[in-house]
């Protein structure tokens, strides 16, 4: 006799949908991942084009900033020259001639300070140019930054959403006894519940769509072969092969894990679950374990 199903049938709408959203919640984190790349790509490149302009901005302003205080550095030692000529000839004059050559004394006095002011504010609105061209970069380089950062925070958000999901998914499925009495592993009773199963990798898993044929269809290590359907009670009938041994599997439940021993299995049963019955079509999936084991 055969066990009760504990599952009740899925309808189909709502299991196309599910595997649809876990699908495109996928396919928006890869391409996600690939648009952060590319974003840091392109920022490294700003980086390194900035980078390399401002090392030319540095050196065309020391070459500049020598030529310039070269000059005005010649240019402040005539005038001390000239300052010092023009006092020493103010202490050995008389008269008129004494208050002219002060007064030319102080004229050079206040040029030699001019100049060295004007010195002092080249080299300060150079440095000054500089700076604000390199806190523009950095302005620009840290909004990059920062929308990189922004967009690998709503990555890691919808990778945490999609982990969420699946996990209440994991959570939500069960464990029954197979047709041959044994505890069976997680089963799951649609497309969303078997990408979870297969995403936590503890056993192999191998999609069925089966159709009425005269050859029996290979699945994994297996070959079945469908024998009868009856879509109105969501029962099947199905011939496995396997290590050369034929077993029929007659009126079996969906959802029902039907159950069988191979040698490459051991002890662990390969269980076949058929989430779908339709006219001469069922549809679902075989499980079969990762370690090989001995009976």
């Amino acid at each position: 006799m055969s066990p009760t199903p504990t599952f009740q049938s899925q309808e189909p709408q709502r299991s196309g949908v599910l595997t649809a959203l876990v699908a495109g919640a996928l396919i928006t984190l890869v391409a996600a991942n690939i648009y952060l790349y590319v974003q840091v790509d392109h920022l490294r490149g700003d980086l390194a084009t900035v980078q390399e302009k401002l090392s030319t901005q540095l050196s065309n302003l020391r070459d500049t900033s020598n030529v310039n205080i070269e000059a005005q550095k010649r240019h402040v030692e005539t005038l001390k020259e000239e300052l010092e000529a023009a006092r020493a000839q103010a202490r050995n004059s008389a008269g008129q001639a004494k208050t002219e050559s002060q007064a030319y004394a102080e004229k050079l006095n206040r040029q030699l300070v001019e100049e060295q002011a004007k010195v002092q504010q080249q080299m300060s609105t150079e440095i000054s140019g500089v700076k604000s061209d390199v806190q523009s970069v950095a302005t620009k380089a840290d909004a990059k930054i920062a929308d990189v950062s922004t967009e690998v925070g709503n990555v890691k958000s919808q990778a945490s959403q999609t982990q969420a999901e699946l996990q209440k998914t994991i959570t939500d499925l069960k464990s029954v006894r197979g047709d041959l009495g044994v505890q069976s592993g997680l089963i799951a009773t649609n497309g969303t519940e078997l990408q979870a199963l297969k995403m936590r990798g503890e056993r192999n898993y191998f999609d069925i769509k089966l159709g009425k044929t005269k050859e029996p269809q290979r699945v994994g290590d297996i070959t079945v072969l469908l024998k009868n359907t009856d879509p109105k009670k969501n029962k099947y009938t199905v011939q496995v092969m396997a290590d050369d041994k034929l077993t029929e599997k007659k009126d079996k439940n969906i959802n029902e894990p039907v159950q069988f021993y191979t040698a490459k299995g051991g002890r662990i049963p390969y269980e076949l679950v058929i989430n779908k019955v339709d006219k001469n079509m069922i549809t679902g999936y075989l499980a079969t374990p990762k370690v090989e084991g001995t009976r």
